[in-house]
């Protein structure tokens, strides 16, 4: 599909916080420029990565106050339902501005109010659900909400009109050629801030680690704020220095991806698409504190596929299970060629087009039923 029949396509993306919800809706706001010439307005708040990613994207920007529900204090839980009232009303107030043709929520703080103000004044609307589980926002308006974009099976149950759409990820992902020679190459990463365990239990078991697989090479993204304290760990552990390096971040992650023979990693949505759009097996640990557990029902989707294997943040505390487990895929090359085959099963390019797609007919419908708001 490419354009509608509507003279000006508007589409208002709410949600934001983390870069899973974030990185996401900004790959749809740039499908729905290039394939709908659509006029795209966020809406977020000021303490998500939206401030800093949507402008940077060439997209404006608009903030509402409003905070979490789940997994805080009875203070703070009471502080974001006083304000619920205030919150609905900005995102009515910005509808009646703006007057979008339909309304994405993508998750996050800011999802809810605006979801719930579009369904109000019945707008169009249609949801993100990256996650195996949706998230609090996502469950309170799923079945009310025109369509949804899902990214696993069992999302769909949550929604009506729901169609599983993936992630959207960078093309880069699809399009990596397998990592060159046949010793084997360890990727560990945390997410852009790192992960803590991944920083304290792996330099413990670096050194038995290497000597137990010929020719392995490490490379380990511990996130900015603990990469002295992780390069000093694994300075510490006596492992070969130039079998293994440390580095606060990364900004080619699919040039990392490309040269990996097995990633381990965390179990978020959109780790779990780039693993599965570059055909990597992966050893996931599931944070153990998200909401809803869902990184571990992303996780299981990934198992049940034979794309990964899993352990819970626990197990690392246990002697010798994450560097057998470790060997074990290491050692087991046909193994990893028949992960990274399922891996690319759960794979789901072109997700940002469909996403675009689906909401220009969302709204392209609405204008032959009735008129929207008067502009």
């Amino acid at each position: 599909m490419k354009g509608t029949h509507l003279a000006e396509l508007r589409v208002l993306i709410a949600g934001g916080g983390t870069g899973g919800h974030i990185i996401p809706a900004l790959a749809v706001a740039h499908e729905l420029v290039d394939r709908h010439a659509a006029e795209v307005l966020f809406v977020g708040t000021a303490r998500g990565m939206e401030i800093r990613l949507v402008p940077e994207a060439g997209f404006n920007l608009r903030l509402i106050d409003v905070g979490p529900l789940k997994s805080v204090s009875l203070v703070t839980r009471l502080r974001t339902l006083f304000n619920l009232p205030r919150s609905l009303f900005a995102c009515k107030r910005l509808i009646r501005e703006f007057n979008p043709d339909v309304v994405f929520g993508v998750g996050g703080y800011a999802s809810g109010p605006a979801m719930a103000a579009a369904l109000q004044l019945k707008v169009p609307t249609m949801v993100f659900e990256p996650n195996a589980v949706p998230g609090l926002a996502n469950r309170l308006v799923g079945m009310k909400v025109d369509a949804a974009a899902v990214n696993f099976q069992a999302a769909l149950a949550y929604f009506k009109s729901a169609e599983v759409t993936g992630i959207p990820v960078r093309p880069e992902f699809f399009h990596l050629q397998p990592p060159l020679g046949v010793a084997p190459h360890l990727l560990v990463f945390g997410g852009s801030q790192g992960a803590r365990i991944f920083n304290v239990h792996l330099p413990q078991v670096i050194k038995d680690l290497l000597d137990a697989v010929p020719g392995l090479t490490v490379l380990h993204q511990s996130g900015v704020r603990h990469a002295a304290t992780t390069q000093a760990a694994y300075a510490t552990s006596g492992a070969d220095s130039n079998r293994w390096e440390v580095q606060p971040f990364f900004n080619d992650m699919p040039a990392r991806f490309a040269q990996a023979h097995l990633v381990m990693a965390r179990s978020g949505a959109s780790t779990v698409a780039e693993l599965a759009a570059a055909g990597k097996p992966a050893l996931l640990v599931p944070f153990a504190a998200a909401t809803d557990n869902h990184q571990k029902r992303n996780g299981e989707a990934m198992v049940t596929a034979g794309a990964a294997v899993m352990l819970d943040e626990w197990d690392l505390d246990a002697q010798g299970k994450l560097l057998g487990t470790l060997v074990e895929l290491l050692t087991s090359p046909e193994r990893l060629a028949a992960m990274a085959l399922a891996a690319r099963t759960q794979a789901h390019p072109g997700a940002a087009e469909r996403i675009a797609d689906r909401l220009a007919m969302l709204a392209e419908e609405k204008s032959m039923k009735a008129p929207s708001l008067a502009r």
